[in-house]
């Protein structure tokens, strides 16, 4: 079926697909209403700002996000290598459609760990994820502030090192503060200024690396 990804063999690789001809003319009008937001993008940070925009069908989304084509090139390098993908949510995992994912979110001593120390499950999550996966690793978060917090405190004390962090969590309590932290870390990421973000630019972004050919091919 045009559109539908097939998975590279053990999450290794770049999945392939054939984007419908609906897409292919969606592209189309998008590039059209960019313009030249577009130029002097590298292939990569073009992709995701496309991709990302596309999800939300919000010229102004791509306007937000802070891009770093370094970034994007090693954590690329990284999920094509077979790096562990961690999300925030059962909803990114479901979203993301040509890789495994690890939500960690779904680990039953994230909740008797948040209760034990009273922060939310999300925080509780991440910190254990960091423990199980201290190198290499990239890590997606759509929708938990506090698990953005939690993974750049476990940064800080040494004690995970990504390959990329995508940080595009959404709302009004915590988000956009959580993303101006990770911009200043110092930590390969992708990311946007303000409240908005949310699961579907995390996905995008994602696939934005995954189905990645060329500056001329559809990003999605």
């Amino acid at each position: 079926m045009p559109g539908a990804p097939v998975p590279a063999p053990s999450g290794r690789g770049a999945p392939a697909r054939t984007p419908h001809p609906i897409e292919v003319e969606s592209y189309r009008i998008l590039r059209e209403r960019l313009g030249t937001r577009l130029d002097g993008l590298g292939p990569l940070s073009r992709a995701v700002t496309e991709r990302t925009v596309h999800s939300v069908a919000d010229v102004a989304f791509g306007e937000t996000l802070l891009l770093d084509e370094d970034a994007l090139v090693a954590g690329r390098a990284a999920l094509l290598d077979g790096a562990p993908l961690i999300v925030d949510t059962r909803m990114a995992a479901a979203g993301i459609t040509a890789r495994e994912t690890i939500v960690p979110l779904a680990d039953p001593r994230a909740a008797e760990r948040a209760r034990e120390t009273g922060s939310t499950r999300s925080d509780a999550a991440f910190r254990l994820a960091a423990a199980e996966h201290p190198e290499g690793a990239v890590w997606a978060i759509g929708n938990a502030p506090t698990a953005l917090f939690a993974l750049l405190d476990e940064v800080a004390a040494g004690r995970v090192r990504p390959a990329l962090v995508v940080g595009l969590p959404v709302g009004f309590v915590g988000a956009a503060e959580s993303k101006a932290a990770l911009h200043r870390s110092g930590v390969p990421c992708l990311t946007n200024r303000g409240e908005r973000g949310g699961t579907p630019v995390t996905v995008a972004a994602i696939h934005a690396l995954l189905f990645h050919r060329d500056p001329g091919a559809p990003s999605a």
